[in-house]
């Protein structure tokens, strides 16, 4: 089973930051990856659909608002893997204030490497932490502002 894995520290408190992605329907307030989010099940099942149109289904596995996470796994996607289940996750700072997101998931390899699908997902994960900073560096100076 292979394994991506990715975190980022922020300077915004930990409930600021899973207020914005704590909704399992969040992922277009802070991913502009994912424009669209459709929530079936009882909110359990997402429909995402990146900006080439391509379908992403997941379903909410494990949610746990006190510790600030959830797990979900993958029923269908343009990505090369099976048995995908990712889990993120918004912890306080470990030195200092803010709040630190990590971002994990472990799955099999379908038609690739298992380096090559780890650092893709690795690569997702990255870039959507790097999303998430400037969605809420962007919300400081909107609120700043005002």
């Amino acid at each position: 089973m292979a394994h991506a894995y990715a975190s980022i520290q922020l300077p915004d408190a930990p409930d600021e930051v899973w207020h914005l992605i704590g909704g399992f329907g969040s992922l277009p307030d802070w991913l502009p990856y994912i424009p669209n989010s459709e929530l079936s099940e009882g909110g359990r099942v997402r429909r995402l659909a990146n900006p080439t149109g391509e379908t992403i289904v997941e379903r909410l596995e494990a949610f746990d608002n006190r510790a600030r996470s959830y797990t979900y796994s993958i029923l269908q996607s343009p990505f090369p893997v099976t048995g995908y289940l990712s889990t993120i996750r918004v912890d306080a700072a470990t030195e200092g204030e803010g709040s630190r997101v990590e971002w994990s998931g472990k799955f099999s390899p379908q038609g690739v490497s298992e380096d090559e699908a780890s650092k893709l997902l690795q690569g997702i994960y990255e870039d959507g932490l790097k999303a998430l900073a400037s969605s809420l560096a962007a919300r400081r100076s909107r609120s700043s502002a005002a």
